[in-house]
């Protein structure tokens, strides 16, 4: 006779962990195509306003942006923005709100050196122009990749605010239908 001591329970990594591990993954994942996306179409406004005549001659420095620079410069700063999105959707309460807050922030601080650069009108206005693409194009994907916050509830895998916005609906309906 063979004698088993079984708990039932079963190992396992935490519900939680689980949860943020596959939340960054599919932010990752997102913001790779959603980089991809703006710097294809940051290059392509470039493109076109070129060829409607605007020069990308930046004064202080004598020298034309190529369009290989738009891409690159794109490219670079939305995966800084999919850092700081992983990291707010790892420590923050609100992680879709500051993630908005924080990416609104830096673009129009990104229109100041266009307005600085000393470049004629039209370059001005397509370099500001250019800054509008990406972040259009990052901000809204970033937000709603990251719209899902840390659980409150590791053990349940659920989160705190919707556990009492269904207990207050389960006493709103109880009282109804007591009645």
């Amino acid at each position: 006779m063979s004698s088993m001591n079984d708990t039932g329970v079963v190992a396992g990594p935490a519900p939680g962990r689980t949860s943020r591990t596959h939340r960054l993954r599919g932010l990752a994942g997102t913001g790779v195509i959603a980089t991809l996306a703006s710097m294809v179409a940051t290059t392509l406004a470039a493109a076109l306003a070129q060829a409607v005549g605007v020069d990308f001659e930046v004064p202080a420095g004598g020298e034309t942006i190529p369009l290989s620079g738009f891409a690159v410069v794109t490219g670079f700063f939305s995966v800084v923005g999919i850092v700081i999105a992983a990291a707010l959707l790892r420590w923050s309460a609100r992680p879709a709100e500051r993630f908005v807050w924080t990416a609104v922030s830096l673009t129009a601080i990104s229109l100041i050196p266009p307005l600085l650069s000393g470049a004629n009108t039209a370059t001005t206005t397509a370099l500001l122009g250019l800054h509008l693409v990406p972040a259009t194009v990052m901000i809204p994907t970033w937000r709603g990749a990251s719209a899902s916050g840390p659980i409150d509830d590791p053990a349940t895998g659920q989160w705190a605010a919707q556990g009492r916005a269904r207990a207050r609906l389960r006493r709103g309906f109880g009282s109804c239908a007591a009645a």
